[in-house]
């Protein structure tokens, strides 16, 4: 594996060091790396051909990479932090850990095998597993005691069991039609649940990644809540507030009309048209909500 760094020094005399952050430059992660990225305020490539950015103004050098490769190249210390999925660093074996979970490219590994053939992980025993992360299956086995022959194949697997080269495959399921297709179906309890993550090496903070990890947390809980304001009566504060508790407590402002207050206060995204349903029936009038872009809790 060559160095990604090596024609592209990050620093020179008199320059602090940039933290050096990998990001996947194909496949399914790579497109929602690059909006969570520029939604934490930097600079991502307008090129997919460009294979490193340099975001002097924020102290980041970015390194389009291998989904596959990123772990690898954390977990050796050459980059500092990268933006890789779950199943790709447990698959890697690297001296890596997940720092953030980020929410996009969940995906769930099964073991699958032709219909009606298998219904428990204890008839793996003695079987030919076909599957693309070889990594993530044989500690799977291992865990339990299975022993079983484990076969990497890049790319499509379900054909494997057809074409005789294997008994059994373990892969990403999603709706399970691909596998119905082929006239298999899953069995036994998920091998992973899958999601993109950011990693850092092990034991180790590099210079810079909390503020850029900081960076990432506020969009991410930015895109899990939403700003909600609203105007009722002071006697139904104490309910009001009850439902709409905020992160610290909510800004709770006088009005000019009488006895009321104006409430504003932070409410997950999730359920809050419900939340509004309910302040409306305790008296709540006035009721909005407004998305919020970046924040720091």
């Amino acid at each position: 594996m060559s160095d990604p760094t090596s024609t592209d020094p990050t620093s020179s005399p008199g320059q602090s060091r940039l933290l050096r952050v990998a990001v996947p430059n194909k496949g399914s992660l790579s497109q929602s790396a690059s909006d969570i990225l520029r939604e934490s305020g930097y600079r991502q490539r307008t090129d997919s051909k460009e294979l490193t950015l340099i975001d002097v103004e924020n102290g980041v050098e970015f390194f389009y990479l291998r989904p596959r490769d990123i772990a690898l190249y954390v977990g050796e210390g050459t980059l500092d932090a990268g933006i890789t999925g779950r199943d790709l660093l447990r698959d890697s074996g690297a001296k890596a850990d997940e720092a953030l979970q980020l929410g996009f490219g969940r995906s769930t590994f099964r073991f699958a095998g032709p219909a009606g053939a298998f219904s428990d992980l204890s008839q793996l025993a003695g079987t030919r597993i076909a599957t693309s992360y070889v990594g993530v299956v044989h500690a799977f086995l291992e865990e339990r005691g299975i022993d079983a022959t484990v076969t990497r194949l890049d790319g499509a697997v379900e054909t494997s069991i057809q074409l005789g080269v294997a008994d059994v495959i373990a892969d990403v399921v999603e709706t399970g039609s691909t596998l119905r297709q082929a006239g298999l179906e899953t069995f036994g309890e998920p091998i992973l649940q899958s999601e993109a993550v950011l990693i850092t090496r092990t034991g180790d903070v590099p210079s810079g990644f909390e503020v850029f990890k900081r960076r990432v947390d506020g969009v991410l809980v930015a895109r899990s809540y939403v700003m909600m304001d609203y105007d009722i009566e002071e006697r139904h504060v104490t309910a009001a507030v009850a439902l709409t508790p905020g992160i610290e407590g909510p800004t709770i402002s006088p009005l000019h009309r009488e006895g009321w207050v104006a409430v504003r206060a932070m409410v997950p995204r999730a359920g809050a048209q419900r939340l509004m349903d309910e302040l409306w029936g305790i008296g709540a009038r006035g009721i909005l909500t407004t998305d919020i872009h970046a924040c720091r809790l």
